[in-house]
């Protein structure tokens, strides 16, 4: 009961946050919608908040996006969306673009395109902060990215 009390409070804030431009509110908020934290599941405003954060430059997002435009049979959108979030350094869409090479999706070229993008990205940000917080954050994410995916 106090769980869901302040799970809708903090959806309340997010969606306070989102009117104010916050695009971390809005991935929140789209992950909320998915999974039925604190509102009710909405497909339609999870992807409208996910596509306000990967507009924003949420890397996490747009990969998100890519996954659902995958799951709805469209993996041409589904590469356009990994193109732009490897790109910007996540591992996750580059081994999504590489798993639409494999299924014929995808050519050598995207994921040529894309693996030289997400180098790039991941050169410049590299220092030893960072690492430690990429394997600190990774082992929190590794189940909310499934999660908070639509089936």
């Amino acid at each position: 009961m106090i769980f869901q009390k302040k799970t809708a409070k903090g959806v309340e804030l997010f969606k306070v946050a989102a009117k104010l431009g916050s695009v971390d509110a809005h991935y929140n908020l789209a992950v909320s919608y998915c999974q039925g934290n604190g509102v009710k599941k909405d497909r339609e405003k999870a992807i409208y908040h996910y596509e306000v954060a990967a507009i924003g430059g949420h890397f996490s997002a747009r990969y998100n996006l890519g996954h659902l435009e995958r799951r709805e049979e469209r993996p041409d959108r589904a590469l356009r969306h990994w193109m732009i979030s490897a790109k910007m350094g996540d591992e996750y869409s580059l081994k999504g673009i590489l798993g639409l090479l494999k299924l014929r999706c995808a050519t050598k070229d995207d994921y040529v395109e894309a693996l030289l993008g997400y180098q790039k990205a991941t050169k410049e940000m590299r220092n030893d902060e960072r690492d430690k917080a990429k394997v600190y954050f990774e082992t929190r994410m590794e189940g909310r990215r499934e999660s908070v995916l639509m089936k």
